[in-house]
């Protein structure tokens, strides 16, 4: 089975060796994605003139299924294409607000979905970050 792996040079820089997506034959694997943009900014965060730090689940979540479906959208996918969605939250007491968002995605019919609370992520302004599958079957060329 033939592998493709892709690192968006429109997306911000992994924080590692490793690609932002990778298709294996049909299935298309999203590595973890946050709220952090091209310019290494996050979404969803304000820092006031005292330092005072606010963060937002709501629109880091939206920045998150955004850059999820951007992502895919660079392999010819959809977010409808996603088979399975998985959250790490960094507290559960944003469960409500990252469904809120989430819902107005994907219903019954989306993903399935697994979301875990986590100790912490890899930037301490990230609340949410999330990984998925897709499944897109390769369009088979004619000879």
């Amino acid at each position: 089975m033939a592998t493709n792996a892709k690192v968006l040079t429109e997306k911000a820089v992994p924080r590692g060796k490793f690609p932002h997506v990778k298709r294996a034959g049909d299935f298309i694997f999203i590595s973890g994605t946050s709220s952090r943009l091209p310019d290494n900014s996050f979404a969803g965060v304000e820092v006031d003139e005292f330092g005072a730090t606010s963060l937002d689940i709501a629109v880091q979540t939206k920045a998150v299924i955004e850059n999820i479906r951007d992502i895919l959208h660079s392999v010819g996918a959809e977010l409808t294409d996603l088979v399975e969605f998985s959250t790490f939250l960094v507290n559960m007491n944003d469960f409500k607000g990252y469904n809120e968002v989430y819902s107005q995605y994907f219903d019954f019919d989306g993903p399935t979905r697994t979301t875990v609370a986590v100790h912490q992520l890899p930037h301490p302004h990230l609340l949410i970050e999330c990984k998925a599958v897709a499944y897109k079957p390769l369009t088979k060329q004619m000879n």
